[in-house]
Formats: C-alpha cells, sequence, structure tokens
C-alpha cells in the first residue's frame, strides 16, 4: 500500500498501481481507508456456523453406516434409498459423498471401474510426391426416392489432390470398399513391396471391417485411421466432397438411377482431375501435378511475366507473381508446425 501511494504521489494511475502490485482496486480500497492502511480483517473474522452442517455425530453415523457389511459395496446412491425404506434419514446423497471424499472412502466400490479419458494421438503424415499418401471416404448420394440413397465411394491422392479411385454403389460394405481399393492399386501399378503407401480414413465400419483390411495387408498399403469423434482429421476427402455436392453441375433434385449417379460421377471426375485447376496446388490440375509436370508449368508462367515486365517495366511496382506448387503436403500437422505449413485442402 505504500509503494502505491508513493506512485499515486509521483503521479501514477491507481489502477495502473493496482495492476503492478497484482492487486484489485476492491481490495485497495478496502485496505485503504481515509488515507490510512487499516489492516484486512478477513482472515480473523468470525463466520456463523451454518445451520445445516453435519455435527460430529452425524459425521460418524455416515461412515459407520457405510462400513457395515451390508453397504460395504454400495454407492451413496444406493444407501440412501434402502435407509429411506427402513425409515431412516440421516443426510442427504450428496453430503454421503461430501464426508466419504472428505475421509478419502470416495472411491468405486465393487468391481467397478473409474472412468478414463483416452487421449488417443493425433496420426500425422507427410507426402513429398504421388502415391504416398491416400485419403478416402463414402459419401450419400441422394435419389429421386425419399429415403433412398446411393454410396458415392471415393479415394484421393493427398499429394496431387487427384481422384485415383471412384465408385458408386446401393449400399456401404466392405467387400465393395476392398474391390475398390484392390481396382486402384492395379491402376495407380502400387507394387507389393514398396511398403510406404498410407491409405487415411475414418472409423465407419467399411474402414474397419475384416474383407477391407485384410485386402490392405495383401496389397501392402498402410491403414491409418482418424482419431475416434473427430471429424476433422481426414479434411482431403471432405473437402473433396464439399466440392462435389457444390459443383454446379450438380442435380438438385437427386438421381433418378444408380446408372444415372454413375455416369455424373464419371463426368465430374474427369472434369476435376483434368479441367479444374485446383487453388492449393497453383492453379494447375491434379492430373497435372500427379503426372510431375508441375515444376515445368510453374517454370513457364514465371517466363511470362518476366518477359511482360520486361515489356512494359513501369507497370510492376513490385515483383511478379511467385509461381509455386507445394513440394511437401502435411496431413494433420503437429501444432508446433502450423505456422510452417498450410494444411487446409
Amino acid at each position: 500500500m505504500t509503494l502505491i501511494q508513493e506512485a499515486m504521489g509521483a503521479g501514477a494511475r491507481i489502477h495502473l498501481c493496482c495492476k503492478e502490485a497484482a492487486i484489485s482496486l476492491r481490495t485497495y480500497r478496502r485496505w485503504v481507508k481515509n488515507g490510512e492502511i487499516i489492516a484486512d480483517k478477513r482472515p480473523d473474522a468470525i463466520h456463523p456456523k451454518p445451520a445445516n452442517k453435519l455435527s460430529d455425530e452425524e459425521i460418524e453415523q455416515i461412515l459407520e453406516v457405510c462400513h457395515r457389511p451390508e453397504y460395504v459395496n454400495l454407492p451413496p446412491s444406493q444407501i440412501v434409498p434402502r435407509l429411506a425404506d427402513l425409515g431412516v434419514y440421516i443426510a442427504s446423497e450428496s453430503s454421503f459423498y461430501r464426508v466419504l471424499k472428505q475421509h478419502g472412502e470416495q472411491h468405486h466400490r465393487g468391481r467397478s471401474r473409474e472412468r478414463r479419458q483416452v487421449r488417443h494421438e493425433l496420426t500425422t503424415h507427410q507426402a513429398s510426391g504421388p502415391k504416398e499418401l491416400w485419403s478416402w471416404d463414402i459419401t450419400y448420394l441422394p435419389s429421386r426416392v425419399r429415403g433412398q440413397f446411393f454410396y458415392l465411394y471415393m479415394i484421393i491422392d493427398v499429394f496431387s489432390r487427384k481422384i485415383v479411385g471412384y465408385e458408386v454403389y446401393e449400399q456401404e460394405t466392405g467387400p465393395y470398399a476392398a474391390k475398390l481399393i484392390e481396382r486402384t492399386a492395379f491402376a495407380e501399378q502400387i507394387c507389393q513391396t514398396q511398403g510406404h503407401l498410407i491409405l487415411h480414413q475414418d472409423n465407419g465400419a467399411p474402414m474397419k471391417s475384416y474383407t477391407f483390411r485384410a485386402k490392405l495387408e495383401d496389397l501392402g498399403i498402410i491403414s491409418s485411421y482418424s482419431r475416434p469423434r473427430v471429424s476433422d482429421d481426414n479434411p482431403y476427402i471432405e473437402s473433396l466432397f464439399r466440392t462435389v455436392k457444390y459443383s454446379q453441375f450438380w442435380p438438385s433434385r437427386g438421381f433418378e438411377s444408380l446408372t444415372q449417379a454413375r455416369e455424373w460421377v464419371k463426368h465430374f471426375v474427369n472434369w476435376y482431375n483434368d479441367e479444374h485447376r485446383h487453388s492449393k496446388i497453383g492453379f494447375i490440375t491434379p492430373h497435372q501435378k500427379h503426372c510431375g509436370e508441375s515444376d515445368k508449368l510453374m517454370k513457364n508462367r514465371t517466363e511470362v511475366y518476366q518477359a511482360a515486365r520486361s515489356k512494359n517495366p513501369f507497370r510492376w511496382s513490385r515483383n511478379i507473381r511467385a509461381w509455386e506448387s507445394s513440394q511437401t503436403v502435411y496431413l494433420n500437422p503437429e501444432r508446433k508446425n502450423l505456422g510452417e505449413v498450410k494444411t487446409a485442402a
């Protein structure tokens, strides 16, 4: 209080002085009355005894009841009603819990175990080229019949954003997923001896089915799963599904048949892979990125801009646009790397 008053005498503001002394303005005004420092009376204050406080005899009675053989393995939620059936009331259920906790006896009784919060480690992957990291999932395609859906299975290469495998079925099953991953692996020439392709997925029933997992093992593909009940651990395929359903060609009334749905998805995949300039890979097509043409395209664009700047330098107040495409892509990077990499799909 003396230091604060000296600072105030030198022209400092009271609230800044209290902040520097790590006390509140209200505390200062309680300790200083009419310019005089008075003692804080709260530590020595005599507080009235609560009228509803349990007596020592009642506390001993609660412990004695909980130690009886017929109640020793029961929680207070079971003990209090049983006592009421016998016409006995000692204290409320919450008071039973509080007394047991104060005496170190609040624990799980019998064979029950304390609930544990299991923390699943974040699955982090990175890819510096195609055929290193894939992501896949299944989404609904609406039909013209209310309540009926078709199921779009889709696999994306995280590095190039290319759709490497897709199919539309009437059911969501593990065997269908196994057929798709086998056909995609053969089309992409995934050799079993490579052993470095990672397939990331969520925890759906088809992903965890024995048929699908056995097929991944036969193909030499490493499984990777999202954390349970974490919706954004598989962002690349979720972003792709949003592109699918917000496409300008999307049939707002739904698909008439399975054949129409398959034809529509086929046209979308051709457009997405071969015509769509993806913003996260330098505005080139996923097919161009997948085939290793990105460096050549970026170099050509840079030369075009350099030539334009040389032709008319007065129109350029800064450097030319930096045409580049990412060389390394991260899936769910650790937080310490969030400032170093771009993780958006």
